[in-house]
């Protein structure tokens, strides 16, 4: 294998890929990214089992050649050094060769690198997965649908089905869900021209997501989405993305949302946020993360906090609208910390049914989120 090529692109294709490597992983040759290299350009790829990314370089676009393809061939670079040392070579022109024993030397500018390389062959093959079904999303909302539910997954590998997030596609609507048993997150959204597909019940690690939406543009860029069995396969410009899918039963959230309410507060979204940031900062202190809530009686709502060493925090916020019975309730400030973060609108609905009953929060200008809080039990 001996080619030349643009630092940049093989820069930006190594940074997509190496969001699959493991620092953890007991397979070496899953240590490292693979390069094919063929007259048409150059395809990386990495492996953590869980996720594989696969990125293309052309060998030329309509404004330049980008890659100079002198001998093709194929072999895998150790990740960890070769991702730092392409970022920073001196020239914008990366010359590489592959000789026997996939020892590879690479050189830009007056820097010479010799690399131990590992045999392609033993590379483990990408599953194969028939895309001739496939949904669309644009890029930004998929960002936007990960981000506002993937911080309600579960950190405990006890469960692993609720690490994950639940997709489901019904009559051209993508629904999310996310929940670690003591809240819930959901996100849905309205597909154009969708035809019905096997997007039903499929559960995507949390984490993977998250890498996902790093590669993702913010532009209005179109994801193209394929499910096979225990695969889904994001298709994005020149990278593929495929995923495993969690096995397991995901539970049925339906039946905890509470379908009537007893007490309704609206309030400006900003203020709320800024006052339990104060309130959080004591609470943290005690390592329970309490805060209480209270409705007042001339129509405000009382937040507060106390650690029994710092002392208390106290302050009174006006409602924009307040209906129903008066409510004291304490939560876990962290979890709605977390939601008001992700809240794009003005102004927040808070619902109760009871002192021990879910707490919902819906956006006022955004019918398709939701989230739950469940309450803690305090003695005071």
């Amino acid at each position: 294998m001996k080619i030349s090529i643009l630092k940049s692109f093989l820069n930006e294709s190594i940074q997509h890929v190496s969001k699959a490597i493991s620092s953890r992983t007991t397979i070496p040759i899953l240590s490292g990214i693979k390069l094919d290299v063929n007259r048409q350009g150059v395809t990386l790829t990495a492996s953590d089992t869980d996720i594989s990314i696969q990125s293309f370089i052309p060998a030329e676009d309509e404004k330049q050649t980008i890659v100079q393809v002198d001998q093709p061939g194929s072999v895998v670079l150790p990740a960890k050094f070769f991702v730092e040392i392409i970022k920073k070579l001196p020239s914008s022109e990366v010359q590489m060769e592959v000789k026997e024993n996939f020892q590879t030397f690479i050189s830009a500018g007056a820097t010479e690198i010799q690399m131990v390389g590992l045999d392609p062959e033993e590379f483990p093959v990408l599953p194969s997965i028939d895309d001739s079904q496939s949904v669309s999303v644009p890029g930004d909302l998929l960002k936007n649908m990960i981000k506002q539910t993937v911080f309600s997954i579960s950190t405990h590998e006890t469960t692993p089905i609720l690490t994950g997030v639940l997709w489901n596609l019904s009559e051209g609507e993508l629904k999310f869900t996310a929940t670690d048993r003591h809240r819930l997150a959901t996100r849905s959204a309205k597909l154009d021209g969708v035809e019905e597909m096997k997007l039903n019940n499929i559960v995507i690690a949390g984490k993977t997501l998250n890498e996902l939406s790093k590669i993702v543009p913010d532009q209005n860029t179109l994801v193209d989405i394929v499910v096979a069995d225990n695969q889904v396969l994001f298709k994005i410009d020149r990278v593929l993305f495929y995923s495993r899918i969690l096995d397991g039963i995901y539970p049925d959230t339906t039946r905890i949302i509470p379908t009537t309410h007893k007490t309704e507060l609206i309030l400006d979204t900003k203020k709320l946020s800024e006052s339990i940031d104060r309130a959080y900062l004591l609470s943290k202190e005690e390592k329970t993360n309490i805060v209480r809530m209270q409705t007042m009686e001339h129509g405000g709502i009382e937040i507060s906090s106390s650690s029994s060493e710092l002392g208390k925090v106290r302050e009174e916020l006006e409602l924009a609208e307040f209906k129903g019975e008066p409510l004291k309730i304490s939560f876990n400030s962290k979890y709605m910390l977390d939601v008001l973060k992700v809240v794009e609108s003005e102004q927040l609905m808070i619902a109760f049914t009871g002192v021990m009953s879910p707490i919902i929060l819906k956006p006022l200008d955004d019918s398709r989120s939701m989230y739950i809080i469940l309450p803690y039990r305090t003695t005071n």
